[in-house]
Parts: C-alpha cells; sequence; structure tokens
C-alpha cells in the first residue's frame, strides 16, 4: 500500500520556493475573497441576528435558545459526502455548489428582516436556521476547494489569510450593519448585509474549477464509506488514524478551556464591564488577527509539522499568566498583556491546526474528511463551555487555568506521533487490509476496493 503519511519525496527534491513566489498569487488572492465570504453568514448569526432580536425587546432566555440553530455547523460532516459525490450541472463540483449556496444566503439573509419578532418568530427561526445550514454547507465546499487550490507549501499561508479574511467579515453584521440600524429600518439593513455574499458569488464565477472527476467518488457509498477506509488504511493503520483524531480533539482543549468563560473570570477579578470591552475585547481581537497573520509569515518558512510544535509551546505558555492574573487583583495593564498573549496563541494554533487538516484531507474525498475534521475540533469548545463552569466553582479560579495548562499536555505529546519535528521518508508500508465487517464485504473484496481507492484517492503529500 502507498505510504500516504510520509513526505512527498519529488517536493521534498525541489528547491524551495520564495515567499515572494507563495504569497502574491491568485490563489492568494482568491483565498481573501473566499475567507470573507465564508465568514460572513456566521456572524450575522452571532453578531446581526442577537443584536435585532434584543432591539425588538425579545427576552434573553429566547435569544439564547437561537444558539441551537447554529448545529449545522457541528452536524455539516453528515450531508458533506452529497457534496462530494454530486456535481451540479454547472460551473463544476466546487463553484456550483458554491453559487447555489451563496444565492440561498444572499435572499435568506435579506428577507429576515421583513419579519416582526413580536409575531413572526416561528418563521424567523425558520430563516435562521435556513441561513446556518448553507452557510455551513459554504463552509464545506469552500474548504474542499482551497485545499484542492493550494499546493502543500503554500497551506500555512493560504490558510492564515483565509482566516483573517474570515475574521474581518464579522465587521459588516458586526459593526456596520449596527450602525445603519440607528438611521435606516431592519430590512434596508439585512439586505445591505445579505449583498456582501456578491464578494462569493462574484469570487465563485471568477476563479476555475479545482475538483477532478476522476478522483470523485462515483456512488453515494464510495462517497460515504469509502472517506473513513482511505483514511484508516493508510501507512500505520488505525492506531495513526486514531491518533490523528486524538491530536485533533486535544491540541486546542487547553486553550478552548482556558477563554470558554473569559468575561465571567473578567468580571470576577473586579473590571467593570466598559474595562471589559475596551481593553479585554481589544485586547483579544488585535492578538488573534495578529497570531493568524504573524503564523502565515512563519509558515512561509516553516514546515506544518514544526509549526504546530512552536505554536503549540505559545498556546500553552500563554495560558501560565492567567494564574497570575486569577492573583494579581486589577490590573488593566495586566489584563492587556496576559490576554493578548494568550489570545495570540490562539491565533497561531489555529492557523497551524488548519493547515495540519487540509493536508491530512484527501483530495478524491475532500469535502467530508475536511468536515469530519472541522466537526471533531469543534467539540472541544462544546465540552469546555460546557464543563469549565462547574471546575472552576469547585476548584477555583487559579488552579482551574493551572488545570488549562496541564490539559494542553497531551496534544502536545502526541506530536510525536502524528507530526514529528523531523520526519524522513519512509518506505512503502504493507498493505493495509481492512476487516469485511467495516468495508461491507469479503477480504479480496476489500483489499480490491482499498487498492482502488488508493488509485483514486493521491492523498495529499504528507511532507514536513
Amino acid at each position: 500500500m502507498t505510504d500516504t503519511r510520509t513526505p512527498n519525496t519529488d517536493e521534498n527534491n525541489e528547491v524551495q520556493r520564495s515567499w515572494m513566489e507563495i504569497l502574491f498569487t491568485r490563489k492568494m488572492l482568491a483565498c481573501i475573497f473566499l475567507g470573507f465570504t465564508s465568514g460572513m453568514p456566521l456572524y450575522v448569526l452571532v453578531s446581526l441576528v442577537p443584536a435585532w432580536l434584543r432591539s425588538e425587546n425579545v427576552d434573553l432566555a429566547t435569544i439564547g435558545l437561537f444558539a441551537l440553530v447554529g448545529l449545522p455547523y457541528t452536524w455539516k460532516f453528515v450531508w458533506s459526502p452529497l457534496m462530494d459525490r454530486y456535481k451540479l450541472p454547472f460551473l463544476g463540483r466546487r463553484r456550483g455548489w458554491a453559487l447555489l449556496v451563496q444565492v440561498v444566503l444572499l435572499v435568506s439573509i435579506g428577507v429576515l428582516g421583513h419579519f416582526d419578532p413580536a409575531t413572526s418568530l416561528q418563521t424567523i427561526v425558520a430563516l435562521v436556521f435556513v441561513v446556518a445550514l448553507f452557510s455551513a454547507s459554504q463552509d464545506i465546499v469552500i474548504d474542499a476547494y482551497r485545499r484542492e487550490l493550494l499546493a502543500d507549501d503554500e497551506l500555512g499561508t493560504g490558510t492564515s489569510i483565509f482566516v483573517n479574511a474570515y475574521r474581518i467579515s464579522g465587521l459588516v453584521p458586526g459593526s456596520l450593519a449596527l450602525i445603519l440600524a440607528e438611521f435606516q429600518p431592519w430590512p434596508l439593513v439585512f439586505w445591505v448585509t445579505g449583498a456582501f455574499m456578491l464578494v462569493g458569488i462574484v469570487t465563485t464565477l471568477a476563479i476555475k474549477e479545482m475538483s477532478d472527476d476522476a478522483l470523485a467518488p462515483h456512488s453515494l457509498r464510495e462517497a460515504v464509506v469509502d472517506p473513513f477506509i482511505e483514511f484508516f488504511s493508510r501507512d500505520g493503520g488505525v492506531k495513526t488514524g486514531l491518533a490523528i483524531l486524538a491530536f485533533l480533539f486535544l491540541y486546542k482543549l487547553g486553550d478552548n478551556m482556558a477563554t470558554a468563560l473569559a468575561t465571567p473570570f473578567y468580571i470576577d477579578m473586579g473590571y467593570n464591564l466598559a474595562e471589559i470591552g475596551s481593553v479585554a475585547k481589544v485586547a483579544g481581537l488585535w492578538a488573534s488577527i495578529a497570531g493568524g497573520v504573524l503564523g502565515g509569515i512563519i509558515m512561509l518558512k516553516v514546515s506544518i509539522n514544526r509549526a504546530l510544535w512552536l505554536f503549540g509551546f505559545v498556546q500553552l505558555a500563554t495560558i501560565l499568566p492567567y494564574i497570575w492574573l486569577s492573583q494579581a487583583g486589577h490590573s488593566l495593564v495586566g489584563l492587556f498583556v496576559v490576554v493578548s498573549g494568550e489570545y495570540l496563541g490562539v491565533g497561531l494554533g489555529a492557523i497551524a491546526l488548519t493547515a495540519y487538516m487540509a493536508r491530512e484531507t484527501s483530495k478524491a474525498f475532500t469535502a467530508t474528511q475536511f468536515a469530519l475534521f472541522t466537526s471533531l475540533i469543534a467539540v472541544p469548545r462544546t465540552v469546555a463551555n460546557a464543563s469549565t463552569g462547574f471546575i472552576v466553582e469547585a476548584v477555583g479560579w487559579t488552579l482551574f487555568f493551572v488545570i488549562c495548562a496541564i490539559v494542553a499536555i497531551p496534544g502536545m505529546l502526541l506530536l510525536f506521533k502524528v507530526a514529528p519535528w523531523s520526519e524522513r521518508p519512509k518506505p512503502a508500508a504493507p498493505e493495509a487490509q481492512p476487516s469485511a465487517a467495516v468495508a461491507g464485504g469479503s477480504e479480496g473484496e476489500v483489499e480490491s476496493q482499498v487498492t482502488e481507492i488508493e488509485q483514486r484517492a493521491a492523498p495529499a503529500p504528507k511532507g514536513v
């Protein structure tokens, strides 16, 4: 069986490209606009809709329940095989789906403002769910397209540009739309906001289709089952596959826990809301963006494996100052420095982890595997949000941050297995033979299926 987790030897033998050759390309320009259009609908849900509902006197409990309509972001892997398997009759496999979901998003965001929350709350819930569903679907197809677009040595920089454009898009529904709402009626506000989806529509029409029909699954069974067979049949087999999944779960668990109750922590430390808004939130915003930019710059020269090590240590180290802050009392300078450091680590770690997920995705099953990976890394945030309050109540803030730092260690230890600092090309491993129970056939049939999958998949190179 082909060793799909070893470096691409052809790529290793090539002279490393300069940062200018990587950075100043149409690919990176596409990442800017795709990142913007991917992030904008999410910020409509988390920034604009709650502000609109509250201004219309909807109670906080009801607004809080609106968070449940965001479930499509967690469960998007369920329908992602459909977007790998089926191609719409226009623009190609990725661009066709992208155009469809972007048009639906533009319209569904626009019509939201025509309903009165006092009398049409159920209709609003349904529309918000449609926005979440098609926004998650857009993430599936854009993530797949980005992986197919970028070469391995472009993943770090392209991911950095994409993620920062994603964050900047939040200024439209979270700032521009709220300012506009002071002077214009809500229907106009939502249509103006929805019109920013034209950025994605124009981009989709302008870029080239990157998917390869020869690699795409030819049946729904292939789209659903084969991504798992391919993943667990790579060099190292099931053990290495499980190690990668465990790593994705654990790598950012520590900083997810540390930031889950950030605002309550600031309040408990004696900071008022004005100080939190003007110091902590500003520090978090600039530092996470700076971390993304810095991560992209560093990854022009540093491999994904080494970035995971370096940025992982930064993530872990920047949790520790919270221990000091929990004992220091009221200190605005300390608050700014500690929060800036933490979110710098958050930004760096996010870039490296996203690039790693892209690298581990087979180009035959890009949409399905990437959706599975991104859904998996969302689980630690859910675990953190659900459990940290109980931990703080039991042990207090200081010991809680010590626990967060300790929890960050297992993810770092798994790097020895899934992303060693210095990885060398290895000889091809013996052909893996999953059980018939997994593949749904005899041992001979399974071996034939796996061989066929490998030939079609040509997974992304795994070079350091």
